[in-house]
C-alpha cells in the first residue's frame, strides 16, 4: 500500500486516533502527518514521538499551532528526531520553543540527515536561537543544509541577530527560500539582506511582508535586482511603505527572462501555503485550516497523491 496522508485540525485527539497514528507510522504507512493545532495528552504526544521515530516513510511533519506546547515535550521531539531518518520537512510554527527550547531540539535538528525545511515562525526566539540556526545553514563545501527557512513574527531577534543571519545567507550553499515576514525589519537589516542576496547563489524567494520596510529599502533591493546577477526570482514587499512604483520595478526585473515563470498576483504577492506554511499572521491558538479538509474535522486519510505534491520541491 502507498503511504498516505493523515491530517487533523484544530481538534482533541481520541485514544483511538493516536492508536492509529501510531500504527500508521510503525507500518510505514504515513508520508504526511499533520496534527496542526491539535490537543492531546502529554502521554499521547509521547506515544506519536515514539512511533515516529522509527517510522522510515515519514517525509513532512506539522506540529503547528501549540502541540509542542512544553519544555517536555520538546524533549520528546528531540529523541524521536535523534533517531529518526526520513523527515524531510518539520513544521513547529506558533510554538512557544523560545531559545532555550529550540537549544532541546538544536542537536538532533542539526544531525538530521534529511531535514531541508523547517518552519520556525512565531516560536518566541530570540538572537541565541539565530545563533543556533546559522548552524544549520553551513557554508560553500560544508553538510548538507536547510533549503528553506521560515521564521515569520519573531520581533524578539534583534538587528544584531538578523545581521548575523544574513551573513550565514550569504554564504550558505544550500538555501532557497527564506521567510522573514512579519518581524520589525527596518531599512538597516534589509540593507544587509540585500547585501546577502547579492552573494548567494541559491537564494530564490525572499519574504520581507510587513516588515516595516521603506522606499530607501526598495531603492537598495532595485539596484541589487538591476546591477547584480542572482538566483533571486520572488521578492514579497507587501504590506510595507513602499511605493507601487518601486514594487513594480522590482517585480519586472525579476520577471525579465523568466516569462514562463509567473509572478503570482503581481508585486507583493505570494502563495502562502507551501508544504504546510501558516500565514505569519496566525495567532497561537487558532484553529483554521490552510487547506480545505472535511467539516467534520474527523481524521482524514488521503493516498499519496497530496503528500507527493507537497513535497515535491524538497525532492527535486
Amino acid at each position: 500500500m502507498l503511504p498516505s496522508s493523515i491530517q487533523i485540525s484544530g481538534e482533541p485527539l481520541s485514544g483511538a486516533e493516536v492508536r492509529d497514528i501510531c500504527r500508521g507510522l510503525r507500518d510505514n504507512a504515513v508520508r504526511l502527518l499533520s496534527l496542526r493545532g491539535c490537543r492531546l495528552c502529554d502521554r499521547d504526544f509521547g506515544r506519536i514521538c515514539r512511533a515516529l521515530a522509527g517510522a522510515t516513510s515519514l517525509a513532512q511533519l506539522n506540529l503547528n499551532l501549540g502541540v509542542v506546547s512544553s519544555p517536555s515535550r520538546i524533549k520528546q521531539l528531540a529523541e524521536a528526531l535523534r533517531t529518526n531518518r526520513s523527515i524531510q520537512s518539520l513544521f513547529l510554527h506558533g510554538s512557544p520553543l523560545t531559545d532555550a527550547g529550540l537549544a532541546l531540539l538544536n542537536p538532533a535538528l542539526a544531525l538530521h540527515p534529511a531535514l531541508v525545511a523547517l518552519d520556525l515562525g512565531d516560536c518566541m526566539l530570540g538572537d541565541e536561537a539565530i545563533n543556533l540556526i546559522c548552524g544549520l545553514l553551513p557554508p560553500d563545501g560544508a553538510k548538507s543544509g536547510l533549503k528553506e527557512l521560515t521564521l515569520s513574527a519573531n520581533p524578539g531577534i534583534t538587528p544584531k541577530g538578523w545581521s548575523r543571519l544574513a551573513i550565514a545567507v550569504a554564504h550558505s550553499s544550500q538555501v532557497r527560500v527564506l521567510n522573514l515576514d512579519y518581524n520589525p525589519l527596518g531599512d538597516h537589516v534589509a540593507g544587509m539582506l540585500a547585501v546577502a542576496v547579492a552573494s548567494s547563489r541559491t537564494l530564490e524567494v525572499l519574504d520581507l511582508e510587513s516588515t516595516g520596510l521603506t522606499n530607501q529599502s526598495a531603492q537598495t533591493l532595485l539596484d541589487m535586482v538591476e546591477n547584480y546577477p542572482t538566483a533571486l526570482r520572488s521578492l514579497v514587499l507587501a504590506e510595507n511603505s513602499i511605493s507601487p512604483e518601486l514594487q513594480q520595478q522590482i517585480c519586472d526585473l525579476l520577471s525579465e527572462g523568466e516569462e514562463e515563470e509567473e509572478v503570482a498576483g503581481g508585486p507583493g504577492d505570494t502563495q502562502k501555503q507551501e508544504r504546510g506554511r501558516e500565514p505569519a499572521a496566525h495567532q497561537r491558538g487558532s484553529s483554521s485550516w490552510m487547506c480545505p479538509t472535511d467539516p467534520s474535522s474527523q481524521m482524514v486519510l488521503m493516498t499519496s497523491g497530496l503528500g507527493d505534491s507537497l513535497l515535491a520541491e524538497t525532492e527535486m
